[in-house]
């Protein structure tokens, strides 16, 4: 069997690694660019290099599989590599919020139990104070430190068996609480993201720009998908929407993903029609709420797909809007995806029919393990059904319409209670949007 067909019979697989994926594209294409920025490359050879490089580090210095790593610093390719290398090596990955403060990056640090911190130079001197409490040992991705900590090139690691249930990655979210949160996601949550790439056209000749951070599961479920599948990645650092729509043109970009607010301002560029973006296949969406009329214009500007995903960091169930399949939907989240199970309950905990307004509940395989070290707020998260069948509660309020879409309304926590009766603010905001001159609104409820 040849190297491709290998690659293409791993894709097929019910379980496998990206790491794997990665190896088989360094085999088949090493030449191929696997990770873009600032001018500068690295092919997949390079790449699956680099990984063996940081896994051997880890090892080395006494990293056990299963143990972690934080990584807390903008996106870089040294970023890349350090968060492929460490899933190499068996270890689960805390992506960290360079914008998060440093008490917080602190606990966050502890509570995932990381032996190792890559971080720049302004994360550094964030933690500064605190550094003496941190446990982790520091290695900076931005200057010499990074290259004289990795062993030596050729150096293989040892292999690290990874079971489907073993921790891929630790997020962190503070949800409303403002209390950090460790959503633990497995392998094989990720497997399934990355073998179903396929279908919205991820493939060895894609070109994916990723302008959000890499600490986001935003970016991971297309960063992630790009790269098992052979494509390039394009790293942004920063986003600003003419340079976004500058490097697409240069790139010569297909994929991307993008949240709302990002979508507003590139399509609010002046000159936008002047950026030549004819090769996109698609582009996606999540984590904030997208307005009709905001996908109308872009479908009406923009070539390529349009694709909402409608879902938590926590998984559970995931809807999908193809926006460009379905013009007559905008106004929805789409239905649900292909094995996922998605139902309304009511303030009590009891199941809703079609048709009725209630809090969304969502079982997948795509579904967090747990909060790390917080299995009171785990069992917060879980809603069971009269089978015992495990579901992911969203907080958020919903209905279907009668072809099955959903359709969002509110936070179900921003519900307003006035005279007895259920105010949504998003029906206030949508009216207020409909008038003209008014960009963005929000309402909030004050006690009166």
């Amino acid at each position: 069997m040849n190297d491709t067909a290998s690659r293409l019979s791993l894709l097929g697989q019910d379980f496998g690694t990206l790491s794997d994926l990665v190896r088989s594209h360094a085999r088949a294409r090493p030449s191929a660019p696997a990770l873009l920025h600032r001018g500068q490359s690295l092919d997949y050879a390079g790449l699956d290099r680099m990984m063996d490089r940081v896994a051997l580090g880890l090892q080395r210095h006494g990293l056990a599989s299963g143990g972690a790593v934080a990584v807390c610093a903008a996106a870089s390719i040294a970023y890349a590599c350090v968060f492929l290398g460490a899933l190499r090596a068996g270890a689960a990955v805390a992506p960290l919020a360079p914008s998060s403060s440093p008490e917080a990056l602190g606990a966050m640090i502890a509570d995932c139990g990381a032996a190792f911190l890559f971080c720049d130079a302004e994360t550094e001197r964030a933690l500064a104070p605190l550094r003496r409490k941190i446990g982790a040992r520091f290695i900076r991705l931005d200057s010499a430190e990074f290259e004289t900590w990795l062993p030596e090139a050729g150096a293989a690691p040892a292999p690290a068996a990874i079971a489907p249930d073993d921790a891929f990655n630790i997020i962190y979210s503070s949800g409303t609480t403002g209390a950090p949160k460790g959503i633990v996601q497995s392998h094989a949550m990720r497997w399934g993201h990355m073998t179903r790439a396929a279908v919205f056209g991820y493939a060895e000749t894609s070109v994916t720009l990723v302008s959000t951070p890499l600490y986001s599961n935003t970016t991971l479920v297309s960063f992630f998908p790009a790269l098992a599948q052979g494509g390039a990645v394009v790293l942004m650092e920063k986003f600003d929407a003419a340079g976004f729509l500058a490097l697409a043109q240069t790139h010569g970009v297909t994929h991307a993903m993008l949240v709302p607010v990002q979508y507003r301002r590139i399509m609010d560029v002046p000159d936008f029609g002047k950026y030549d973006l004819s090769r996109f296949v698609m582009k996606f969406s999540t984590s904030a709420p997208f307005s009709a009329a905001l996908k109308t214009d872009i479908l009406a500007r923009w070539p390529g797909g349009l694709v909402e995903y409608y879902g938590m960091t926590e998984g559970g169930g995931t809807c999908i809007l193809a926006a460009h399949m379905h013009p007559a939907k905008l106004h929805t989240v789409g239905q649900p995806a292909e094995g996922h199970d998605i139902r309304l309950i009511d303030e009590a905990g009891r199941e809703l029919p079609r048709g009725k307004m209630g809090e969304i509940v969502g079982h997948s395989g795509a579904m967090m393990n747990f909060y790390l070290n917080q299995p009171g707020k785990t069992r917060e998260a879980e809603w069971f059904d009269a089978s015992g069948k495990r579901f992911i509660r969203t907080g958020d309020i919903g209905r279907f319409d009668e072809d099955g879409f959903l359709v969002l309304m509110d936070r179900a926590k921003d519900m307003i209670i006035s005279g007895g009766f259920n105010i949504y603010p998003s029906d206030i905001e949508a009216v207020i949007l409909r008038q003209p001159g008014i960009a963005e609104a929000a309402v909030v409820g004050v006690a009166s």
